[in-house]
């Protein structure tokens, strides 16, 4: 009989869910070296990429969202919509009978609903992470049937069964839980002087188009300053707008559509700038560098503004409205370059933050089933 460990993860579409979800494969590998672990993703989304370039294999579901668009396309997405779920259900239960798994891990995102549903249906034990103080449509859907709830907030118990719920806090990759700061190695990955403070800046694992705009047109100004800059804008525009970005490159300016060691870049990171999704903040807060959020307003009942004035408020990072970030972010930052104590504050303080057994508690939870 074979006792090898057997799990699925399943969820996807941003690094806020595909960046928890390795970290969980990867610490559940540590603890189980032979187990055998699949990811179930949407066949057009980041991780069918993601996933496989951090060594594990991923299936694909065909499966979107509610489409909001009132154009023929979108209303005719949204009427195809109970069809491409009912297939992409029968392909979840046809890859969970196949695989065997021992328990089904969700993270949220698209695929992640017909897999645990199909997990559920099939009698096999199910796990949801959720990552934010506002869950996501797909783990409210899920929690009802799934036998535990792992969250990062209090107050959940609005969304979800509170007798489901065990507060673990955002499970953060291993090489950024054991982050060296300032190694030769990680400047010259990037190809950066040791000598001079960098600013980084992440708008998420997309990009920003606020953050990009602004950055664009302060770049000269933090030039002046004497200080370099790894700039991550994201994939699409990135391709958008390679040629002009091309010619901002520079000794002390790298401009990237994305960073895969993220551990070398917030390791030679003096300042950052980002977004304030909640697996941002995990990770901001075992680095505790003084930090600017910008929030994404539009996400769901503006969660981001929320985890970033949790940290606000006990004078850990600075906020910068979205709407107020082409006139606001680059003067923040240069009053910030120039105020050491403040710096020293933010850093101390966002320390406290910090949920470095987040990734244990949850895979002790997972074992547990």
């Amino acid at each position: 009989m074979n006792s090898k460990k057997r799990f699925i993860i399943s969820g996807g579409g941003t690094g806020g869910h595909i960046f928890p979800a390795i970290a969980i494969a990867n610490r559940l590998k540590k603890e189980t070296p032979d187990a055998d672990i699949l990811f179930i993703g949407a066949s057009d989304k980041m991780e069918m990429q993601r996933v496989p370039d951090a060594g594990y294999r991923i299936e694909g579901l065909h499966i979107y969202g509610i489409s909001r668009s009132f154009s023929a396309r979108g209303l005719l997405k949204n009427l195809k919509l109970p069809f491409v779920l009912l297939k992409s259900l029968r392909k979840a239960k046809r890859i969970i009978s196949d695989f065997k798994p021992d328990v089904v891990i969700g993270v949220g995102g698209f695929a992640s609903g017909p897999a645990l549903r199909a997990a559920n249906a099939l009698g096999i034990p199910t796990l949801i992470q959720e990552q934010n103080s506002y869950p996501g449509v797909t783990n409210k859907l899920l929690a009802p049937k799934v036998y535990k709830i792992c969250v990062a907030y209090d107050g959940l118990e609005k969304y979800f069964p509170k007798e489901k719920i065990i507060k673990t806090g955002n499970p953060v990759r291993d090489e950024i839980l054991n982050i060296v700061k300032k190694r030769e190695e990680s400047y010259r990955f990037f190809n950066l002087s040791q000598d001079k403070k960098t600013l980084l800046v992440v708008g998420g694992s997309l990009g920003s188009v606020t953050i990009n705009r602004t950055m664009l047109a302060g770049i000269e100004d933090i030039q002046k300053m004497g200080i370099q800059l790894l700039w991550q804008t994201g994939e699409l525009y990135y391709k958008q707008n390679a040629m002009e970005l091309s010619l901002l490159q520079s000794d002390s300016i790298k401009i990237v559509p994305f960073i895969k060691n993220m551990n070398d870049a917030y390791g030679i990171a003096d300042f950052i700038i980002s977004r304030a999704g909640a697996l941002a903040i995990a990770e901001l807060s075992i680095i505790a560098t003084p930090t600017i959020l910008v929030p994404f307003p539009f996400a769901a009942e503006d969660h981001q503004t929320k985890n970033a004035m949790a940290l606000v408020e006990k004078n850990a990072a600075l906020l910068v409205k979205d709407a107020d970030a082409a006139d606001k972010l680059i003067p923040t930052f240069m009053e910030l370059v120039h105020n050491e104590a403040k710096s020293r504050e933010l850093s101390e303080n966002m320390s406290q933050f910090a949920q470095p057994h987040a990734i244990d508690l949850i895979v002790e939870n997972i074992l547990s089933l």
